[in-house]
């Protein structure tokens, strides 16, 4: 299924539908080759997450589907990142703007624009063209809905977003990215600026959004790649050694340096 794990299986008992597909992908940043032939499914409203030690390529991968290295000279990727499974499309070859409407991402750090908690849902709906309030009142109270966010805001719609708590703030980005109905939400590290309880409630919430959005999120906390995800990647040194099931991968993995990453061995 997987060039890097030929013969590894996947035990999920329902049926699985791609929804997109790394081919051959390479990346370079100028002269220095930081992705090596990168062959991955991600499989439709599931979690996939992407571990390896620092350095290894898992948030440069992860930027890759939402074209954000286009934002920096000298940047060049070579394959293809298809999505959708009738007509695929290369995301490499789409206008970027287009891209991002389609693929939503959550960043390391809680970032909230400096506008008003309802501007920040709404922002992307407005890039689109969208001005009836019906429509954006409808997709803003939805959102933050989904994000576990609204009992919490919903009379304070006018307050800077950057009012909130992290673990609100983080949730407002969640909704954010939810409201230009995403068909992929990466996760880059998305917990690691929070407390514990706003850790858990993240993690909950990313376990609810899947039956919504497929997820693909970077952590080094290999106990939240078992809490959150079905499927995981392990990265080595630009490569991607082994791709499976989540349980596969740190009971039974195939390749001896998964073993000893997912036994703290290196890392």
């Amino acid at each position: 299924m997987v060039k890097p794990t030929e013969g590894a299986v996947v035990t999920q008992q329902e049926p699985l539908k791609k929804l997109a597909e790394v081919r051959d992908l390479n990346f370079y940043y100028g002269h220095n080759h930081a992705l090596k032939n990168i062959n991955m499914p991600i499989y439709e409203k599931k979690v996939t997450a992407l571990i390896g030690p620092s350095g290894c390529g898992k948030t440069t991968l992860l930027r890759c589907f939402n074209r954000m290295h286009d934002l920096y000279p000298g940047n060049r990727y070579e394959g293809q990142i298809l999505l959708g499974a009738d007509q695929p499309r290369n995301l490499l070859e789409m206008d970027p703007i287009e891209v991002r409407m389609q693929i939503g991402m959550v960043f390391q750090k809680p970032n909230p624009f400096p506008k008003s908690i309802y501007e920040n849902i709404v922002y992307g709906l407005r890039v689109r063209g969208i001005k009836d309030k019906a429509i954006l009142d409808e997709v803003m109270e939805r959102s933050l809905r989904n994000a576990a966010l609204w009992d919490e805001v919903k009379d304070r719609l006018k307050e800077p977003g950057t009012s909130l708590s992290g673990g609100q703030q983080q949730r407002l980005c969640i909704a954010r990215a939810l409201a230009t109905d995403p068909k992929i939400i990466l996760f880059d590290e998305p917990t690691s600026a929070l407390d514990p309880i706003a850790t858990v409630n993240i993690e909950n919430l990313i376990v609810e959004l899947k039956d919504q959005v497929t997820i693909l999120i970077v952590t080094h906390n290999m106990q939240q790649a078992i809490r959150v995800s079905q499927f995981t990647a392990f990265m080595y040194l630009g490569e991607l050694v082994e791709f499976n099931d989540t349980m596969s991968i740190f009971t039974k993995p195939v390749e001896q340096k998964t073993a000893d990453y997912v036994s703290g061995r290196f890392g």
